[in-house]
This record gives structure tokens, sequence and C-alpha cells, in this order.
């Protein structure tokens, strides 16, 4: 198979347009669902509105934090952070960026509106000094702060005024889930969601650009045999995902190329664990299983990971035992390996349980957002149903799936997980302390699991800068959370990008598609 990793893929450009001008047009599975930065904490999303905002910091090609709308940031003792934000920045309506903006994009992404209010569960105060520098104030020292606000993306507080959108619409339309008004490389010059968005390069971007295109048309197609037909006859310049089953059709092809990594996203099972009943199928209305202990371990025991990596990932992805893959900083060594497939411990534990003759419930998937998610969701269900545990499968696009789990409509629901940060402590917020939207903390938690244990280590694992320490506060959390069976991780997820002949691009590990360093020949 011809692979390139994702830095092997990077092309080191020279800033002054190395190649004649083009059109790039690319094709993904998922359309973004709004082009609002603070609306929705999802890779779709954030991926795609990099392109056109930005925030005080940025990841480079190797994911490393650099400097972005601040030139330089320093701590204040153990008290929070100062930003000594760039001059000279412009909006792409011509506004001036300035420390006005910071701070209204802070109020606003930290809102309960916003679904990246957990982001700044740390922030006590945020301070404007003068016009170019901003004080991010910490309850406690936070020494990881600049890596998680790195897809903490400004908007014109002038724009949004003018336009209504003082706040997010997470599930609704307003003018900023249609329009954008960016600082970055890129300008939103046409929204038709679900069919088209397409961006022009910013003329008066502050940065050196790498790129030589002249407009970027972006195409949703959710049905995968579209979507390489649209590679294989020069329709489109790029898709992700790339189809496994059709892997090797597209690298016995010439003129394109199939670019393989590895996520940072980690796909689970997770439960309603406070719900008094259940929801869905035949025995709704019933006690919720799910609240036992015992029954979680058996869903995990039943579920045979290895075959789903061999059959329907075709060997592509690797199996998950915690919330983070190895490749993130927090990962538990120890505990790397996940339950065993084991269904006749499955069934003892559901009879210990009380569910010696099985239950019925609703599983929620989504059928357009992670690698083959339908056909993993399948497999789940004809598993489980060998111990007795009958789920009746929901499968729905992710525009209708988000809104699903945050009005709790689930038994038990498909989640994929990429840490902005890298680092465990991310998923932990967002996925593990009891979601309490004063604290900003659990705004992902859709199953309302909750652990004391968890919810006092957290703010020292955010504080704590000697590592060997902090390290053993995170191994007592993802011991707990293996012992609760908070969640079912599966596995991580794979990197496919199809990719033409003759275009130079960079792929990380975050799946986000940066087009300030494509080429196209």
């Amino acid at each position: 198979m011809k692979t390139k990793s994702f830095i092997a893929a990077t092309a080191l450009l020279l800033a002054a347009g190395v190649a004649h001008a083009e059109t790039f047009r690319w094709a993904a599975q998922t359309d973004p669902q709004t082009m609002d930065p603070h609306a929705v904490n999802s890779t779709p999303v954030l991926g795609f509105l990099n392109n056109v905002y930005e925030g005080l910091v940025r990841r480079d090609r190797d994911m490393a934090v650099e400097p972005a709308l601040a030139e330089s940031w320093e701590p204040l003792g153990g008290d929070g952070w100062r930003f000594n934000l760039r001059r000279g920045v412009t909006f792409h309506d011509g506004a001036e960026f300035t420390a006005e903006d910071v701070l209204f994009s802070y109020e606003r992404a930290a809102s309960e509106a916003a679904d990246t209010a957990s982001w700044f569960a740390p922030v006590s105060e945020v301070r404007v000094v003068d016009d170019y520098t901003i004080d991010f104030m910490t309850s406690a020292p936070n020494p990881i702060f600049p890596d998680s606000i790195a897809n903490f993306m400004i908007m014109d507080s002038g724009w949004a005024a003018e336009n209504g959108v003082e706040l997010p619409a997470r599930d609704a339309e307003n003018f900023a889930t249609l329009n954008a008004n960016g600082t970055g490389a890129f300008r939103l010059v046409e929204r038709d969601p679900g069919l088209r968005t397409v961006l022009e390069p910013f003329g008066d971007w502050w940065g050196e650009p790498e790129h030589n295109i002249t407009r970027a048309e972006f195409t949703p197609v959710q049905n995968s045999a579209t979507a390489v037909a649209a590679l294989l006859t020069g329709e489109v310049d790029m898709i992700n995902p790339v189809p496994i089953q059709d892997v090797e059709r597209i690298e016995a092809r010439d003129g394109v190329s199939v670019i393989q990594g590895i996520e940072a996203r980690v796909i689970m099972l997770g439960f309603a664990h406070q719900a008094d009943a259940l929801k869905f199928a035949d025995d709704a209305g019933a006690p919720n299983p799910f609240r036992d202990v015992r029954v979680r371990h058996a869903v995990a025991h039943a579920i045979n990971v290895d075959a789903i990596l061999q059959t329907i990932m075709r060997g592509a992805a690797e199996p998950a035992s915690q919330l983070v893959s190895p490749a993130m900083r927090g990962y538990v060594d120890a505990l790397g390996d996940r339950p065993a497939f084991d269904p006749d411990r499955a069934r003892a534990l559901l009879a210990e349980a009380g569910y010696e003759d099985g239950f019925s419930f609703g599983l929620k998937c989504t059928n357009d957002r992670y690698l083959n998610d339908e056909s993993v969701c399948q497999a789940i269900v004809s598993m489980l149903a060998q111990v007795g545990i009958e789920a009746e499968l929901d499968a729905m696009p992710v525009r209708n799936y988000w809104p699903e789990l945050r009005a709790d409509n689930f038994d038990m629901y498909l989640l994929g997980w990429s840490p902005g940060t890298f680092d465990h402590e991310h998923p932990i917020r967002f996925l593990a302390a009891t979601p309490d939207e004063e604290k900003r903390l659990g705004s992902w938690n859709f199953g309302d699991f909750s652990s004391d244990r968890v919810d006092a280590l957290l703010p020292m694992i955010q504080s704590e800068i000697d590592d060997a320490a902090r390290q053993a506060m995170i191994d007592e959390v993802a011991q707990i959370l293996q012992d609760e069976m908070a969640y079912v991780p599966l596995y991580v997820q794979p990197l496919l990008w199809g990719v033409r002949d003759g275009i130079e691009l960079t792929q990380r590990p975050d799946n986000f598609f940066i087009l300030r360093w494509v080429t196209v020949e």
C-alpha cells in the first residue's frame, strides 16, 4: 500500500507561491453543522473553521502549539496567563482585531449557550490590560491552559452585535451559522448547508501563505461510492475518509493515492447512567439496567472488538482501553488491556444483576460521522444478541444525532472523542466530570456519569506541575473509569484520505484539514 504519515505527507513549501494558482475541490462524509466557532464542539466544525477563524494560539503541522493571534504568552505566577496580541490584524470585513474581541469571544464561548464552555472551566476572570494585552486568570495554576485553547476562535465583537449573534445558537440557526467573519487565511464566500461551501484566500491575512489556492470548494458526500467515483474521475482532488474496503482499489489506480495514519479519536459506547427507565424497544419503561455496573461490564465482555477490527475495519484500526489512545499524554500503560471478549462471563454478569433472560433497549448511532459507524453498530447489535441483550438500532445523520443525545433520547450510544489538547485531562473534563453548567464541566457527558472522586481529582490534575504526581492522579481516574465501565472504549479510528496526484497537503492526527498547507499542480 502506498501510504504517507502525516509528517511525510507535508510539503515543505516556500511562502511565495511555488506553483500556479488553482481551484481546489474536496469532499468529506460530514458537512460542518454550523459556521459558528462556539456553537458545536466537533471535529467537522472546528477543523473546517480553523481555515476561517483563528485563535490566540494554533497547532503546527506536528501538533505543537505556536503563536497565532497572540505573538507570545507567559504565566502570571500561578494565577493565570498573559497573552500579547498581534498588531495590524484585521477581520475579513476590514475591522481591526483588538483585545476587546478576545474578551467578547471568551464571554461568548464560555456562555451556557456555547458548546465550548468546558474549555474555560479553569478561568476565573479575563482582564483587558490594553488593546493588545489580555490576561486569563485561573482559579489555580494551569500549566496546560495555552494548549487547551488551541481551538478557541476569535470573533469580531462589532460584527456579532450588528448581526444579532452575541450568543451562539447550538441547535438552531442564526446569522453566524451561515456566515463568518474571521481573521484566518481563507474567508467564507458561499454557504449552502449539505450541498456546498466555498472559501477564497483572504488577501489581507497577516501570515505568509504556503498554498497556491485561489478557490476552495467543499462538498459533503455521504455515499462513499459516490465520493470514491468523484476522486477517480477527477471531479474532486481529495476525499475524507476513504472507505476501508476501497483502499486497495484506489491504490491500484494511477493518478491517486491513499494517505494513511492513526487519528487521535477513540470510538466508544456510552450509557444512560442516571436514567430511571429504558426509553426504547420492547422494554421501554422498565427499570434501566445500565445503572448496574455488572450490566455495563457484561456489554464490554459481549463485544468482540478484534472481530470488528478485522472484518469491518480491515485491520486499519487499533483496540482501545481508555478514553485516549497510547499516543496521548497521560495514557496509562498499566491499563492498556481492554476487557476480554467473553460471552460466558457476560451472561454470568447479567444473571448476577437479575437479567438472566436479557432485556431490550435502544442503541443510538451515527451513519455519517465515523468510519463505518453504522456497520460497527450493526455488528455490536448482533454480538449483544448472543448474550441475550436485544438492541434496537437507530442510526441517523450526525446533524440530527447531537440534538438527540442532548435531549437524553437514548439508552446507549456511540461516540468518538479526539482530545483537542492531546492530553488525558481533556476527555476527563468533557466526558467523565459530572455535568455542571456553572462550572462548565461535563458538557459532552450525555449519560451523566458521576464520580465524586473523579470530580475531586480533575482540578488537581489541571493544576499539578509535577509530571509524576499528575500522572498518578490520571492513573487513578482511568482506573475508576474502567472499574465503573463509565464507557466502553472500542478502538482508535484510522485516518484514510484519498488524494489526487499533484496535491501536496498535511494530514494531522486530529483530522483537521488545513487549506493553507495545500498546493495544487
